[in-house]
């Protein structure tokens, strides 16, 4: 941590999702799950894997899932309520597409999240695009997406880079179980590329 308060956030650029669909997971081994046989329905306590891609209102493609994404089904805000609204009560091979206004994805812009800082409190090596932690007007660690260098100021923005954006989700149940006890304690799902504790 900087004596400023500003650090470079050194982790991999997250997905586009990440803010949102915080524990969404890869789930590489899944990809074979769908020569099973299931009977399970979406419903609270289950752990969901999906094939999804997100595009713009236009249709221009902006995120695909390479691999199956992993979800704790039930209210715990590990995805957007409307794709938890839309999947509720189906079977693996479910598959269709949302069209999602920004206060349904990922909220309007909030222009008090805009920050300026001196360039000499910024970090080395980050550069428009990157990331930087620090705190929101809260108090709380908040990421910032670097925006703008002007001069000897840089300007950031801790919206998410798809704030106030029409988003089209296209979604594909690729399978669905029962979540362990550990899974609703934690309220996420665990696995190879989940959390570890």
């Amino acid at each position: 941590m900087r004596r400023d308060g500003w650090r470079s956030n050194s982790l991999p650029r997250p997905s586009l999702l990440r803010c949102r669909i915080d524990t969404l997971r890869s789930q590489p081994e899944a990809a074979h799950s769908h020569s099973r046989k299931h009977t399970m329905k979406i419903e609270k306590n289950t752990a969901v894997t999906l094939l999804f891609k997100v595009s713009d209102a236009q249709g221009k493609p902006i995120e695909e899932s390479k691999d199956p994404m992993v979800y704790l089904h039930g209210g715990y805000g590990n995805t957007l309520p409307k794709i938890e609204e839309a999947l509720e009560g189906q079977e693996p091979g479910f598959q269709t597409t949302l069209a999602l206004q920004p206060e349904d994805a990922f909220g309007l812009r909030d222009e008090s999240l805009m920050r300026t800082i001196p360039r000499s409190q910024f970090p080395p090596g980050v550069k428009v695009g990157g990331q930087l932690e620090g705190r929101g007007s809260d108090g709380r660690e908040q990421i910032f997406n670097v925006s703008k260098i002007k001069g000897d100021i840089v300007l950031l923005d801790g919206n998410h880079p798809l704030a106030g954006k029409a988003l089209r989700f296209t979604l594909k149940v690729i399978d669905v179980r029962a979540a362990s006890e550990e899974e609703m304690a934690h309220k996420h799902v665990h696995g190879e590329h989940g959390h570890h504790h």
